[in-house]
Formats: C-alpha cells, structure tokens, sequence
C-alpha cells in the first residue's frame, strides 16, 4: 500500500492564493484538509482537484478567499473546510498518475476497497463528521461540451436548492460509486459541480460567484423545489469502451470511428437511429453500457446497422468526451431520462 496521510491544518499560507495547480504539491506534500474560521458554523466544505487535470474549483476557490482577505487573515462570513486532493496529479497535469485509483472514486460507499486513498477520504468524512458542516460542494471539470450543471445523489429538498443555485440543469444519479458528493451527502446538502472545460474562465468565475453565495448563505431552504425552477434528469447508465476494443475520432484505421465531434450531443435529446460511431464488422457492440444495478443493457440502447453504431431507443447522452485518456480511465458518457415528475411541486 503507498504511503499516503492527511494533512490537516488551521492556518492557510498566503502564498497558496498565487500557486496555480501545478504547484500546490511542492508547497503541501500531498492531500491537505484546511479548517478555516468564519463568523458562522457549521463549515461550508469544498473538495478541488479530486481529479489533478481539473483545476477550475483551485482557481475558483483562490478568487474566492481573495475576496475575504483581510490584511493578512481571512474574514469569512462562514466557516470554511477546504480539501485539496490529488496534488501529485495535478502537478503532473493528469486526472489521476498510472497506479493511483481515481480519487473520486475512493470515498466512503465505494465498490472496491483496501488503498491508501480508500482510508485518507475516510479520514476526510471522518473529520468532518466530528465538526458537522452546512453543506458539501465538489467541484469539478469536464472534457466534453457541456453546460455548467450541478449533481445530487439523493433527491432531497436542500440538496436540490444548493444545486439549482448553480443553475437550472440538475442531474440525479446514483452510481459511480465511492464520489466525494455521495459520501459527504450522509453528512448534509450535498452536490456536485460540473463546471464545463479547464481553461474557460467563465467556469472560474461560475464556480466562484457560487461558493461565495454559499459562504453567504444563513440557510439552505428545506422546503421543495418547484418543479419549474429547475430542469432534473436521471442517470440511468454508463457507456465505456471496453479495453481490448481499439477506437479513433479522426476517421484513422480502428474498429470503431467514433463521430468527430461526438460531444456535440451532450444534453441534447437524441431519436432512435442516431449515429454513434462506424464499425468494421464485430462478433459484439463495442459499447459496453450498465445501469444503475450494475446490469449489462447495451442491447436496450444501442445496435449496429449497415456498419453504424447507432442508438436504438431516445436517449439523452452527458459527459460525452473525445478524449481517449478519459474515455480509457473513465468512460465515454452517461445516458440520462428527464426526471422533473419525481419533483415534489411546490405549487
């Protein structure tokens, strides 16, 4: 097992707010829990850099306690616990290094088990299970083109008023297991933030604009969220490529030739026949999709006619990628269902 602890501590360096990303490993070492103190409690937590190449939540969180500088101290108007994860990626530019598990799938309720990173996020939840928090945020990136929408794993009336913050795209889901927002969703309001590609400064400044409101809050509605206020989908399934079967985006030889600009249809509703990739002849799809319980399902959503992989019933991809490394590491999209009946309405 690696050598791995938490670094906790109570005092923030200032050089930290000039240290991009790629230079946060050198100053902390390695996987650091910050405790800074507000004029309000419980703690507002936010975890960064659970995957070291999305750096938008660092650089967010930065502007942010800019913002609160005081001399040489922070005046914050609540309590906040910052988690920097995956330094070591980060310096190297990377979601996570060869041989690490990926830190966003490590967390309490995770489906596998016995690393080093399995029992530093546990020290995480731990830690703040014994100072209690007002709510979890995780912000993170994305490689495809997607709007700035926020996640929620349980379908409760505050975690739903802290992700329609963020916007009016919601999506609910249930697996990957072992996420930051799912384990810290047993502590309070917990989500996700998907803030569209690294390097577009109007995920910067979203995410920013949004933990500052956060940090502003007294409270956090416990009433339900009008159904109209926010548009809700499901993630229903996961689309991976399995790893024995070779894939290009550039139309160069491959068993499957992915559609160029495949990320195009991230959020858009999808009809049956909708074209995915061209395949040479195969003994099976080249997709290997699972729902919710972990089931096979390809066949309830994709076929191949005339060489074509293509849809086989309405679909609504997200998260869709054209990069190989993440499509390698993680998966090729999620396919979701418009979930807004499951609203209780406000009236």
């Amino acid at each position: 097992m690696t050598e791995l602890s938490l670094r906790e501590r109570t005092e923030f360096p200032l050089s930290l707010l000039e240290t991009d990303a790629t230079g946060l490993h050198a100053l902390l070492g390695g996987p650091t829990l910050f405790h800074l103190t507000g004029r309000r409690e419980p703690a507002l937590f936010v975890s960064v850099l659970m995957h070291g190449n999305e750096t938008s939540g660092w650089d967010a969180i930065r502007h942010v306690l800019r913002t609160y500088l005081d001399g040489d101290r922070f005046d914050l108007p609540r309590s906040l616990s910052l988690f920097i994860g995956n330094t070591a990626a980060a310096e190297a530019g990377l979601r996570h290094l060869p041989g690490q598990p990926d830190y966003n799938r490590v967390w309490p309720g995770s489906e596998t088990a016995g690393t080093a990173e399995h029992a530093l996020m546990k020290e995480v939840v731990d830690s703040m299970t014994d100072r209690e928090i007002f709510a979890s945020v995780d912000v993170h990136n994305n490689t495809g083109l997607n709007p700035h929408y926020a996640c929620v794993n349980v379908l409760e009336h505050q975690s739903l008023h802290l992700a329609s913050l963020f916007g009016r795209t919601v999506v609910y889901f249930v697996r990957p297991r072992g996420v930051a927002s799912m384990a810290m969703a047993a502590l309070g309001p917990s989500v996700t933030l998907e803030c569209g590609k690294v390097g577009q400064q109007l995920g910067v400044d979203h995410a920013a604009e949004y933990l500052r409101a956060c940090l502003q809050l007294a409270e956090i509605p416990a009433h339900p969220v009008a159904s109209h206020d926010i548009e809700l989908f499901h993630t229903v399934a996961v689309v991976r490529v399995p790893a024995e079967t070779g894939f290009s985006f550039d139309d160069s030889p491959a068993p499957v030739r992915f559609a160029r600009q495949l990320d195009s249809l991230n959020f858009r509703e999808l009809p049956a026949g909708s074209l995915f990739a061209e395949c040479d002849a195969l003994p099976a799809l080249p997709v290997d999709v699972r729902d919710e319980q972990d089931r096979s399902v390809a066949d309830r959503y994709f076929a191949i006619e005339d060489g074509r992989l293509v849809t086989k019933t309405p679909v609504m991809p997200s998260m869709l990628t054209c990069d190989p490394t993440v499509i390698r590491q993680d998966c090729l999209c999620y396919l979701m269902e418009r979930y807004n009946d499951h609203l209780v309405d406000a009236g």
